[in-house]
């Protein structure tokens, strides 16, 4: 009986860890933090610049990137109007589980909603970001990876992974028209320990 209870308990937790799983994998590229803008990792020290239409004359390099960290950043705090600023209407959004890709804005800002509803405590940093852009100027693709943390569904886990993103220029304006996450690992809390094992039953008297 002992070991049923423990493997119902097992089964439980693998359960709950794969849905965790399938709900970081659906997130776009998992965000990083106002203050990871402020603060990155020394591999992406590069200082946020002004929006394009402040400064146009900015690099592209410099106007992609700070319109991944806007869209990251909006991502967690659910600012929806700043993420929709920096998304095509038209974008679609592949996870790192094997579920269908979201296409079109409003499915993927209804995956979202259902979602980012279950979270609490959410913190992305993007570290290790290597943009190119294409010959003609008018597309280019970014990837980088991540790590996340959050509290879902009143339980702490963190997520590691990648992304790449396809960008093209509209109205001099870059905008993110494709989204590739890949989940790489994911953990929980280490759960308590067990309790000792109990001492086995004496064997019955003989007759």
């Amino acid at each position: 009986m002992r070991c049923k209870k423990t493997t119902m308990r097992s089964n439980h937790r693998a359960e709950r860890c794969l849905g965790i799983l399938l709900l970081c994998a659906l997130c776009l590229t998992f965000t990083t933090s106002a203050s990871a803008q402020k603060k990155k990792k020394k591999d992406d020290q590069s200082q946020p610049v002004p929006p394009p239409s402040v400064a146009a004359n900015v690099p592209d390099e410099q106007k992609i990137d700070y319109v991944i960290g806007e869209f990251l950043g909006a991502w967690q705090v659910g600012d929806v109007e700043k993420m929709h600023k920096n998304v095509a209407d038209d974008i679609s959004v592949v996870a790192g589980t094997w579920t269908p890709p979201a296409v079109g804005w409003p499915n993927y800002l209804a995956a979202y909603n259902v979602q980012r509803a279950r979270m609490q405590q959410v913190r992305l940093d993007r570290s290790n970001t290597l943009i190119r852009i294409a010959p003609s100027g008018q597309f280019a693709w970014a990837c980088y990876q991540w790590d996340f943390s959050a509290v879902v569904d009143g339980t702490p886990m963190a997520a590691e992974g990648q992304a790449t993103l396809v960008l093209e220029k509209k109205n001099e304006a870059w905008v993110i028209v494709h989204d590739h996450t890949s989940l790489v690992q994911a953990s929980q809390p280490t759960s308590p320990a067990s309790t000792a094992p109990q001492p086995a039953e004496p064997a019955p008297a003989k007759p």
